[in-house]
């Protein structure tokens, strides 16, 4: 469910945070709907469990999880507004393909930039081919 890269630059808590959010969107993890228990979540990802709990805290002032005490911690109803999990599906899946571009533009020897320019000239023709 929860994917963590230990080569990304952000930093693991941000990384499981930002994991929660696309689950959410996605549609995996819906409105009170429980988050895996701290400790059962850090061992799974072979993190420390102050890790995983300043994520959730990070969630919980977000407004996207509720915790509950001696409960746990659980997707909070506000947090699937269909309007709103549409706009992050989108968003998401932008930045993923983006993300996948730019690391092979790295691959290739470009940066940022170089791709963002090629993308500009590409995409009326693109556009127009439909």
């Amino acid at each position: 469910m929860f994917e963590i890269d230990p080569d990304d630059a952000r930093p693991i808590y941000r990384q499981l945070v930002d994991e929660v959010h696309r689950n959410i969107a996605v549609g995996i993890l819906k409105p009170d709907e429980p988050l895996p228990a701290v400790r059962q979540l850090a061992a799974r990802l072979r993190l420390n469990p102050n890790t995983v709990q300043h994520a959730y805290r990070q969630l919980a002032r977000e407004g996207v999880v509720q915790i509950r005490r001696g409960r746990g911690t659980f997707v909070a109803r506000s947090a699937a507004a269909p309007a709103e999990l549409d706009r992050r599906r989108h968003a998401l899946n932008a930045k993923r393909v983006a993300e996948r571009a730019l690391r092979d533009a790295y691959r290739h020897g470009l940066v940022a930039s170089d791709l963002i320019a090629a993308l500009r000239e590409i995409a009326p023709r693109l556009r127009a081919d439909g």
